[in-house]
């Protein structure tokens, strides 16, 4: 199972959430965020200990006993404070902690509470594509309209938008490929919605879509994933094309979910 793409719309979309609750340290989306995750879920007993060995010295380095829970508290309020100047946050941070004010964090009574949102789904996404009206692009500011419109969670929508590295004018296909890459768990799952979506309600049997869309979706999915090399891309794309398609152009879900020589991941 590939946890790329698949999983980094959710986890952005968690962290969005731990922003307005703060309840645990998040899971890390950026190599920098790894390090600080690494960092604050060293053992404590360890740390307790006054002493952590090198790896690859075996000397003991003394930790002053404060500095785990200082980078705990510090790592969470950046998290729910997302400021858009980290360093410059970060020294009003530990000024105000030196100073013994209190620190430059958002508190509780500014988040919004997640429990008046309304859950994405399939069907949802589907109403959202039937509002774009065929249109290839949308401005950012009429898209977030119908996202709000239909109750969506805001946080979700931010972290699509982070995720795609979207501006004001947003490629739809590209946006609705990330969203359902929130539902699905893998990018066949995810391929699978996206047809579901973009499939004639009238036609009958499996969902169906133009194979130039699915080549096109399936590309950019796995270059945003990452974890799909280019040439397995190529090769699926080349087998399912001469292999499956048929003169009518299009293909089917079940032509990727249960054809066993059709592995795209």
């Amino acid at each position: 199972m590939c946890q790329g793409l698949a999983s980094l719309v959710l986890t952005m979309y968690v962290v969005e959430l731990l922003r307005k609750e703060s309840m645990v340290t998040p899971f890390p989306v950026t190599w920098a965020e790894k390090k600080v995750h690494l960092l604050t879920s060293v053992s404590f007993s360890t740390w307790n200990e006054g002493t952590v060995i090198m790896p690859q010295t075996d000397k003991q380095v003394c930790i002053p006993p404060e500095l785990p829970d200082l980078l705990k508290q510090f790592t969470k309020a950046a998290i729910r404070t997302q400021p858009p100047d980290l360093i410059q946050w970060a020294s009003d941070y530990f000024n105000a902690m030196a100073r013994g004010e209190l620190p430059p964090v958002r508190e509780r009574s500014d988040r919004v509470p997640l429990s008046n949102w309304a859950e994405l789904t399939p069907e949802l996404l589907k109403v959202l594509h039937q509002r774009v009206g065929g249109r290839l692009i949308v401005h950012v500011d009429e898209l977030a309209q119908m996202w709000k419109v239909l109750n969506l969670p805001t946080d979700l929508f931010d972290s699509v938008m982070n995720v795609g590295r979207f501006t004001e004018e947003i490629e739809w296909l590209k946006f609705l490929a990330l969203a359902c890459s929130s539902l699905g768990v893998t990018i066949a799952k995810t391929l699978k919605i996206i047809c579901e979506v973009l499939s004639n309600e009238n036609d009958t049997g499996p969902a169906r879509i133009p194979f130039s869309t699915f080549q096109f979706l399936y590309t950019y999915i796995a270059e945003v994933d990452g974890e799909i090399s280019a040439s397995h891309v190529s090769r699926m794309l080349n087998y399912i094309e001469q292999e499956i398609i048929g003169p009518d152009g299009l293909i089917k879900v079940t032509d990727f979910t249960q054809n066993p020589r059709v592995r795209l991941e």
